[in-house]
């Protein structure tokens, strides 16, 4: 009977898991868009289990603060605004140049070797792939600072930018470009240089929010009510 119960333990486990890992890369990559409502049941069927993991799954989200619950409406993917945006990178102008001073002191052969690959030219690779890449980057980046807590903050701030990058905003050329800043930045990495690497990673994050607020601003064509308030979701959406 024990033996019995752990399986069904581990079998109920594994459901929440698969709900929780297919929720979040779809909201992630706006294939489940902000402001998008979700419904228990039909999520459920459409990954073959009972409503009970996705429950749990989308508990889990809403701790992250990627889903909602709203009184009369049930279950919404979390909306970004202006103000979310510009939260995002307030939080990375300190964050980051931490990350990046500690490890260009902290970081391990390996990590270095993985920061090199990430930067290389890829011919043919899609928009998708290369802004992969850049969030990637970022990730080993606050990895190698040695600091496990910087590296969740900051990882919860990247997982915000995948978002952003799948809104289908016009920043394909900034992704581009964000690839030869990152060869500076792994420059001072290599040689050390904690104090210019945490001036480039400055620099880099405040480069980054204007580009994405060009982005964001040269997409709107009406905005009701303040700016903070406006909604971003991917050209297209139409949710409930």
């Amino acid at each position: 009977m024990p033996h019995f119960q752990a399986n069904l333990d581990g079998s109920a486990r594994s459901a929440t898991d698969k709900a929780y890992t297919v929720l979040r890369a779809e909201v992630l990559s706006c294939k489940l868009a902000p402001g998008t409502r979700i419904v228990e049941g039909e999520i459920a069927e459409r990954l073959g289990m009972s409503k009970t993991p996705v429950k749990k799954a989308l508990g889990m989200l809403i701790h992250e603060g990627f889903v909602e619950v709203r009184p009369r409406h049930g279950y919404r993917v979390t909306e970004i605004t202006l103000a979310d945006v510009q939260e995002i990178y307030q939080l990375r102008q300190v964050i980051e140049p931490a990350a990046a001073e500690l490890a260009a002191t902290n970081a391990t052969p390996e990590q270095l070797q993985q920061l090199r690959s990430l930067v290389e030219e890829h011919d043919g690779d899609t928009y998708e792939q290369r802004a992969s890449r850049v969030i990637r980057f970022h990730e080993i980046l606050a990895e190698a600072s040695g600091s496990s807590r910087l590296a969740a903050i900051l990882g919860n701030l990247l997982d915000e930018m995948r978002r952003l990058l799948s809104l289908g905003l016009n920043i394909e050329q900034s992704v581009n470009l964000q690839a030869g800043e990152h060869r500076e930045l792994l420059d001072a990495l290599l040689k050390g240089n904690h104090h210019l690497a945490r001036q480039i990673a400055e620099q880099q994050v405040e480069t980054g929010r204007m580009r994405m607020f060009e982005a964001i601003l040269a997409s709107l064509t009406s905005a009701g009510g303040a700016a903070e308030s406006v909604v971003l979701r991917p050209h297209g959406s139409n949710n409930d």
